[in-house]
């Protein structure tokens, strides 16, 4: 049983008793998701809710509950999911939420929690308590997470910094300093001044043995880099095809060589280390090296040279910049964003490409290092080898074709929504800023992520997406800033494409040229909702009220007026629910059902790592 969002509730009580509206909840001893987030009940959770110890997931988030951090949640041992962030909770996280082993995300933020974080020892998968008052050291166990989890707090370590006073990790072995050794002090007993003195003598046979050792060491050294020129001149046969740069610029360029200006050692170091995202303004790194994210931090799997040395073919060109896939002489695999017309100064888009690279999650492609000159902006992300969505649905139409069946286009649409769900988690004003089919990327079972989030802060208006591509909300007039809303309307869009099998940026879809989402609307208007679906979709004839439940949410989410659209939460619980009523008509067992749900939790957070399996495949 699971309390769907409502905003409507709004509007009939502005303010109602939490203790009115869940005060039985304990004696629903098999409720397993409780969802009332986005309503506004207001007062303290009643403490029957710890008899309903089947709970495993409780979205109370964008209320008005107040009080103390509810004890009953204490007791639900089997907890997978709590989301409380958005209410007006108050004094000290207690730390006897270390106890609920099951626990896997944890949202707290926007809210009056004061004091220091209790050291939990389950491993989070997200976590964020950002904007309340807490204070003191982050626990080691929490700063993997992104600096967006800490954000409006007093809290230091980790994503944060160093707390004051907090010991700085030492150097590695090899930055030790050597002790000098004393040229002539000998031991104070037995013969060791003496043995100092001998051992400064040498016979004439040593001297020569020795000159003779050093002429073929520099004569090996030299025939080895002689070598090694001639291997880097016959490298890769093709490089990233880049239009040549203006004036300067560090790039990929043709047959793997660098342009004149990078032969200098002046111009790029010769082993590219790893920098600091948050390093100090007047610490410049322009034409140095690759700054990594998350887990490549700790140690650069490639430098900028390996890079320089990659071939790579054109995946294609969009607003942003041109993107190239790069093979690595190692083997590895990435993605390389070229990007054009940034007008940020370095310390600007340091600062903004620290926010994009820190939102590590399943279903957005992990924005992995980038480089930063005068004359060159490159992003690396993580390849992802079924190209995207757009390619996938719009592309070879023929005989060959393999069609996407209604499972994966629904599971797609699941993917997609969970990732704006959580970029717009992370702040009441983060946003996406440009959705469409193109930057929902596919891997090799067919598992979607989100790519290209946040770029439209980084470029100038003459870069940033038009509203001609199809997805742009009506009410945006500077497409660099984008609300939440305005995303809403752009996934509403994608919904559309995916049901449709019509691309928004076919214009004449009529004589008159009717964008995707109208067309969709005067068809149903028309009753002849059948005619809105995809020829590839009506072979499935067991699932069309599920398609069309669909439909009603993607013409829900592309309403003119933006208060009129639900929230990107809501659109998840909604997709969720379309998806659990067409796999129960599939004939899927209900009971396997309930325990994947109470894991899966668990298996909707697992890396990609987990090769050729579908997550939502039955």
């Amino acid at each position: 049983m699971a309390g769907r969002d409502s905003q409507s509730n709004r509007a009939l009580s502005p303010r109602r008793s939490i203790a009115r509206v869940i005060g039985t909840l304990g004696n629903l001893t098999a409720l397993h998701t409780l969802s009332l987030r986005l309503n506004a009940l207001a007062g303290a959770l009643p403490g029957d809710l710890a008899s309903a110890a089947a709970l495993r997931n409780v979205f109370l988030n964008g209320n008005r509950l107040s009080g103390e951090f509810p004890r009953a949640f204490l007791a639900l041992q089997g907890l997978v999911r709590l989301a409380i962030g958005g209410n007006d909770l108050s004094g000290s996280i207690p730390p006897a939420l270390g106890n609920l082993t099951r626990l896997k995300v944890l949202l707290l933020e926007n809210n009056r929690f004061s004091g220091e974080i209790p050291d939990l020892k389950q491993p989070l998968q997200q976590f964020n308590v950002s904007f309340n008052q807490l204070n003191g050291s982050i626990p080691a166990t929490l700063r993997t997470m992104p600096r967006s989890a800490f954000l409006g707090t007093g809290l230091c370590g980790g994503p944060l910094g160093p707390c004051p006073g907090e010991v700085s990790p030492s150097p590695a072995p090899g930055e030790q300093p050597v002790s000098p050794t004393p040229a002539n002090n000998g031991d104070k007993g037995g013969n060791g001044g003496e043995s100092g003195k001998k051992s400064k003598k040498l016979s004439g046979g040593a001297i020569a043995g020795i000159a003779i050792g050093s002429a073929v060491g520099a004569a090996l050294l030299l025939f080895l880099l002689i070598c090694l020129c001639c291997r880097s001149g016959r490298t890769k046969t093709r490089s990233m095809e880049m239009p040549p740069p203006p004036s300067s610029a560090p790039a990929v360029v043709a047959a793997g060589r660098k342009p004149p200006e990078m032969t200098s050692a002046a111009a790029v170091a010769p082993m590219a280390t790893v920098g600091n995202p948050h390093a100090p303004l007047g610490q410049s790194t322009s034409g140095k090296k690759l700054i990594f994210f998350g887990s490549a931090a700790a140690v650069a799997p490639f430098d900028l040279e390996d890079l320089l040395r990659a071939s790579a073919e054109v995946l294609g060109k969009g607003a942003f910049g041109t993107t190239y896939k790069a093979v690595l002489e190692s083997g590895a695999t990435v993605a390389v964003k070229r990007l054009k017309d940034v007008t940020l100064t370095e310390p600007e888009f340091r600062d903004r490409i620290a926010d994009i690279g820190e939102l590590q999650h399943e279903f957005i492609v992990p924005l992995r290092a980038y480089y930063y000159s005068k004359d060159e902006k490159l992003l690396v992300y993580d390849f992802m080898p079924m190209g995207s969505l757009s390619a996938v649905l719009h592309g070879n139409r023929g005989s060959g074709r393999t069609p996407l069946n209604w499972e994966t286009r629904s599971s797609i649409a699941l993917a997609a929504a969970r990732g704006v769900e959580y970029i717009h988690s992370t702040s009441s004003s983060a946003s996406h800023g440009n959705i469409k089919s193109s930057n929902v990327l596919l891997n090799k079972s067919y598992q979607a992520r989100l790519s290209d989030n946040g770029l439209s802060a980084l470029v100038g208006p003459s870069s940033a997406p038009s509203r001609a591509s199809g997805y742009r909300a009506p009410e945006v007039t500077d497409p660099r800033r984008v609300s939440q809303k305005a995303d809403v309307y752009s996934f509403g869009v994608l919904l559309l494409e995916l049901l449709t099998g019509k691309a928004p940026s076919q214009a004449a879809l009529n004589d008159e040229g009717v964008d995707l989402p109208r067309w969709v609307q005067s068809v149903v208007r028309s009753e002849w909702t059948a005619e809105v679906f995809d020829m590839e979709l009506l072979r499935y004839q067991n699932v069309e009220e599920q398609m069309v439940q669909l439909l009603q949410l993607a013409i829900d989410c592309v309403a003119q007026v933006p208060d009129a659209r639900p929230s990107m939460p809501h659109v998840v619980l909604r997709i969720e629910e379309i998806k659990k009523s067409s796999e129960r008509l599939e004939g899927r067992d209900p009971q396997q059902q309930a325990s994947n749900l109470e894991a899966g939790d668990d298996q909707t957070s697992k890396p990609e790592s987990a090769e050729g399996l579908n997550p939502f495949a039955p």
